[in-house]
């Protein structure tokens, strides 16, 4: 028998909610009709391309040379104060904005407390690399602290329950591999003449250059425990923004932010407290070094949107994108820096990966749809 208009509405309901509720998800994440995820993601590679060639080159500029751990405290407090305005303007007045503070951090400390194990975890990840690049060489450091990218997707995959293809594990490891080659490249004498060294801890691995006492073992366990820790703590902060949808990702930045200040200011008095009380927080501060602060700030905002809309094996992708940029930049910014077949190599290998892991993304099955008791009973 033919089912009646009211059967078959009935059966059409729940697929005519699912539908509406999808579009308004989808235009929710869309600005100008763009998917904020890929939006987000295209402006984390050209931002963390624009970061990697302005820290390079004010390490090279002649005279005072800043304190780098004020400048990690300073690009905390400048995203805090980044946020804050955003609210203030959404909020419409600073009552508003003080009511939701209170009612979101203060009232519901225990949630803000959350965000004080990504805050640590991010502080061990950057200490454990002082500990790493002071007992490997550079090239060696640069190699196995690419294991980031293996142990973010493993961490997702256990914490989230992020389901990856056999194509896309490939497409990590052949960006692991290229990700590494392009890392080789910046570690030829010419790079380093021109201040192209591809380290996060720049000036530590030019002192680690001169180390003598170096113990490998010590160095590869630090830096693999570096990148699990830093895997765990994008993976959580992860998980915190996409399950608490009634706190914007504005306010976690301020909570996340609020801690990562208090930890740098530890980090900056036990690393160099004698430095800042002789010469001063603002020591060596150039306009070239307030814009990699700005950019440190705008980079910490931007990864906390991507990992809102994307996920952090993306924004892996986008750092990998990133680096591949910067040094193509590098051959019209630094005169004597020269690309290597290595490069040449790596570069290929990344823009492969991103193309595999893009093309052949994990599908979720088709959800099965209600039959009707009259469909079932035949015609």
């Amino acid at each position: 028998m033919k089912a009646s208009p009211e059967e078959q509405k009935a059966v059409a309901a729940p697929q005519n909610v699912a539908k509406a509720g999808s579009e308004v998800m989808a235009n929710d994440n869309r600005i100008g009709g763009i998917d904020l995820k890929y939006l987000s993601l295209i402006i984390l590679t050209f931002q963390n391309a624009i970061l990697i060639l302005s820290v390079r080159y004010t390490r090279t500029l002649e005279g005072k040379m800043y304190i780098a751990t004020t400048a990690v405290v300073a690009a905390e407090v400048l995203k805090v104060l980044a946020c804050v305005c955003i609210l203030l303007y959404q909020r419409g007045s600073i009552l508003r904005f003080a009511a939701l503070f209170h009612e979101q951090v203060i009232t519901n400390w225990t949630d803000t407390l959350k965000l004080s194990i990504p805050a640590i975890l991010y502080t061990l990840q950057n200490n454990l690399q002082y500990v790493a690049v002071s007992n490997l060489d550079a090239a060696t450091f640069q190699v196995t602290y690419q294991l980031k990218i293996l142990t973010t997707a493993l961490v997702s995959v256990l914490m989230l329950g992020k389901v990856l293809t056999r194509v896309q594990w490939t497409s990590l490891v052949i960006l692991f591999v290229g990700v590494c080659m392009v890392q080789l490249q910046l570690q030829n004498p010419k790079a380093h003449k021109t201040g192209m060294t591809a380290a996060p801890l720049l000036a530590v691995t030019e002192a680690a250059k001169s180390a003598k006492n170096q113990n490998p073992v010590v160095g590869l366990i630090a830096v693999i425990i570096s990148a699990f820790s830093s895997a765990v703590a994008g993976v959580y902060f992860e998980k915190i923004l996409k399950g608490s949808a009634q706190v914007s990702v504005w306010m976690r930045n301020i909570q996340l932010g609020a801690f990562g200040t208090f930890i740098g200011l530890v980090g900056m008095q036990w690393n160099d407290g004698s430095q800042v009380a002789k010469n001063g927080f603002f020591y060596g501060y150039t306009n070239w070094v307030w814009f990699v602060i700005f950019m440190q700030a705008f980079g910490g905002l931007l990864v906390a949107v991507v990992v809102k809309y994307a996920d952090n094996i993306l924004k892996g992708f986008a750092t990998s994108l990133a680096i591949v940029v910067s040094t193509v930049a590098s051959l019209y910014i630094f005169p004597d820096f020269k690309l290597s077949l290595s490069f040449l190599a790596g570069s290929s290998l990344v823009i492969s990966a991103v193309y595999l892991y893009g093309k052949f993304e994990y599908k979720k099955p088709a959800p099965v749809l209600p039959v009707s008791n009259s469909e079932s009973s035949g015609k």
